[in-house]
């Protein structure tokens, strides 16, 4: 039985440490997104101007996921991750007493980053705990984390219409206290911790090719998981006229796909490969995009966005159900990078479909073009098939991928 073999190969308390952070950070780090249709009416935002307000935090993530990637493999995952979140306590502070001008939401925006960075310390955690053949159940338990984006589009946009949207931030500061302090007792560096290495050579895993197609991929599942989370809540109200908190209420429902199914992703990747099953949601992505792009009734949107949605968390699973088989030892190092790829996806997406509104005055050519983007990382992967099928055998790695 898989849960029973991950009870005794590893350290469940670090492993649910790893979730909970993860979780609360995901929830902060998307704060912007849930709030955004708040946010842009008091500013009067241009349909591009709200694509770039709810992608700064993505974009941060991106930057400090390369910084937290490096401290974790130089003084482990437990003092990173305490780092991260008493830096993720400022913007918290700041939006919720000040945040009056879009300069200040931008520098708010940048800071949330941090959180967003969770990720190279939460599953370099996890990881570590775990041999090989359980990688995938164990990074997805962990990944699943993001789910904390359901608390933010669900919560966020009842306090902000009670309370106005400033409250917010102050109301995510409750949990993330929580779960600092149960991390302090409950989190354990893995024995496998590797010794630091000189930064040139973390640098160096920029020179390989699986890198970079690791990147390109995550991209593509990650980046489209928390781009659409940002920014669906404006589509719908923009598109469908539906309410503020009726519009978080379905992102959540989306967001509940992606986030859920992340763990099956990965359970489904150890047990057919991470290659088979990238390759099914890929193809089921662009379905999903494409029927989006067609605009059709409210319900079929959300039927075609929830799938959709799904695919791309199980795609999470799957990316990184392959990526400690390849990369154990810079395992730190290669979730930063691969992670911070993920959010510069993320920070493009909103960006191309807030833009493409702007130019097109349609999202019809937003979604089309991810449609398109699907297509392109399903022929990356079948590029990218052949060059791990010869690394794992030069490693002598029988794990399925």
């Amino acid at each position: 039985m898989k849960l029973g073999d991950l009870r005794k190969s590893g350290h469940t308390p670090s492993l649910v440490a790893s979730f909970l952070y993860f979780d609360v950070s995901f929830m902060i780090w998307v704060l912007l997104g849930a709030l955004g249709v708040f946010i842009t009416q008091d500013f009067g935002l241009s349909a591009a101007e709200k694509g770039m307000i709810v992608a700064i935090p993505i974009l941060g993530g991106s930057i400090f996921r390369i910084v937290l990637g490096i401290l974790t493999d130089r003084i482990g995952p437990r003092k990173t991750a305490i780092g991260g979140m008493v830096v993720t306590m400022v913007p918290l502070i700041w939006g919720w007493q000040f945040g009056a001008n879009i300069g200040e939401l931008y520098a708010i925006g940048i800071l949330l980053g941090v959180a967003g960075a969770s990720f190279a310390a939460a599953l370099p955690m996890a990881s570590r705990w775990y041999p090989p053949h359980l990688q995938g159940l164990a990074m997805g338990i962990a990944g699943a984390g993001n789910s904390g984006t359901l608390f933010a589009t669900l919560f966020g946009p009842r306090i902000a219409t009670a309370y106005g949207w400033h409250a917010v931030f102050g109301f995510a500061l409750i949990p993330l206290v929580l779960v600092f302090i149960a991390y302090l007792f409950m989190a354990k560096d893995a024995p496998s911790q590797p010794a630091p290495k000189p930064l040139k050579e973390y640098f160096g895993l920029f020179k390989l090719k699986d890198t970079w197609y690791f990147c390109l991929l995550y991209s593509v599942t990650f980046g489209g998981f928390v781009g659409l989370t940002s920014f669906l809540s404006i589509f719908f109200v923009d598109q469908y006229q539906v309410s503020k908190v009726t519009a978080g209420d379905f992102v959540t429902l989306c967001v509940a796909a992606g986030s859920f199914l992340r763990p099956v992703g990965g359970y489904l990747a150890d047990k057919f490969g991470g290659i088979r099953v990238l390759t099914f949601l890929f193809i089921g992505l662009a379905l999903m995009m494409f029927g989006v792009s067609q605009l059709p009734s409210f319900a079929v949107v959300m039927v075609l966005l929830f799938i959709g949605m799904g695919c791309l968390g199980m795609g999470n699973g799957a990316v990184f159900q392959l990526v400690p088989q390849r990369f154990q030892k810079e395992i730190g190092m290669i979730t930063g990078i691969v992670g911070a790829a993920g959010g510069v996806g993320g920070f493009f997406v909103p960006n191309l479909l807030g833009t493409l509104k702007q130019l097109t005055g349609t999202y019809a050519t937003g979604f089309l073009a991810y449609s398109c983007v699907g297509i392109v990382a399903l022929l990356i992967l079948i590029s990218a098939q052949s060059s791990w099928k010869k690394t794992w055998k030069l490693q002598g790695n029988s794990v399925r991928i």
